[in-house]
């Protein structure tokens, strides 16, 4: 049976909890992320709450990025959900445990939309923004490519 798309949930422990309240470089890691796995960026928005934790989600032409931190726990919680066969979110999800320098991360995979197609192809929305990943990447806590 083929799935129109495939979600990667992470948890993320033993993370850095400054990182983890930096909304600045959880955004910039989130991006960064989606373009090291080849998606497309539709639009980002990230919140910092008060007295601490970081939302966000990074929307692709494929799906969705998430995330949502727990600072005072080291810990953050990520959804990758992709859609075709282009984008690669383990590659998204090997990225984000080096940049939020967790010790320990616990993943499910799970195919969404399962169809039986009855043989025929099984047609993917196509990207229509263009991301180029930033050259340089920002150093925040040590994390490059």
């Amino acid at each position: 049976m083929k799935a129109l798309g495939r979600q990667v949930l992470v948890e993320f422990f033993d993370c850095d909890s400054q990182i983890l309240n930096d909304v600045d470089a959880i955004k910039m890691f989130m991006q960064e992320a989606t373009a090291i796995s080849q998606a497309h960026i539709v639009q980002s928005v990230f919140h910092l709450f008060n007295p601490h934790g970081v939302s966000g989600v990074v929307v692709i032409a494929e799906s969705h990025f998430a995330i949502h931190t727990w600072p005072e726990y080291g810990y953050a919680a990520v959804d990758l959900f992709t859609c075709g066969e282009q984008v690669d979110p383990w590659k998204a999800m090997e990225y984000l445990k080096k940049c939020l320098k967790s010790s320990k991360a616990k993943t499910i995979e799970m195919k969404r939309g399962q169809l039986d197609t009855q043989g025929k192809e099984l047609y993917y929305k196509p990207p229509v923004i263009d991301f180029a990943p930033n050259p340089v990447l920002f150093d925040v806590a040590g994390c490059k490519k």
